[in-house]
């Protein structure tokens, strides 16, 4: 038997609204991520400037995450010149890392929290804009049953 008109827009109406509701999922995560993300490498940077050089797993007590994950990270910040593995034991395989000048200069210099990157980013953005934004992240917190969590 034939599908109706109507049959069909049901159709394309449903397989729209799940492939809408899969990108929403994977932007929220994605902000999670970056937001864990940035805020790992910073509390890395910081751990150095607060405490000098230390050992990668110094680093992981001090930022409370596993060594393994701290290892990943200390990559990602040498490639972008903000630290230096040393080998200053007799031992080769004891590193210890440090802050080159400019992973100091970044720590000196305090580079804004995400938060602050998301208030710069809504200034550049109209009122209706914001409200929307706003409208709809009430609207998702109400759909976690999130409303009373403490935001610290």
């Amino acid at each position: 038997m034939p599908e109706t008109c109507e049959d069909t827009l049901s159709e394309i109406s449903q397989d729209y609204h799940a492939m809408r509701t899969k990108e929403i999922v994977y932007a929220i995560r994605r902000l999670m991520q970056a937001g864990e993300h940035y805020t790992k490498e910073l509390n890395k940077i910081y751990a150095l400037h607060e405490n000098g050089p230390l050992s990668p797993s110094q680093i992981a007590k001090h930022v409370m995450v596993n060594s393994s994950t701290v290892t990943g990270i200390i990559d990602r910040l040498e490639n972008k010149d903000l630290v230096k593995r040393l080998r200053i034991s007799p031992d080769r395989r004891v590193v210890t890392v440090e802050l080159t000048k400019a992973g100091e200069a970044l720590a000196e210099n305090a580079p804004p929290p995400i938060q602050q990157k998301i208030v710069d980013g809504l200034n550049s953005l109209s009122p209706k804009a914001i409200d929307e934004i706003a409208l709809t992240l009430k609207r998702l917190t109400d759909m976690l049953d999130v409303q009373g969590l403490k935001v610290t």
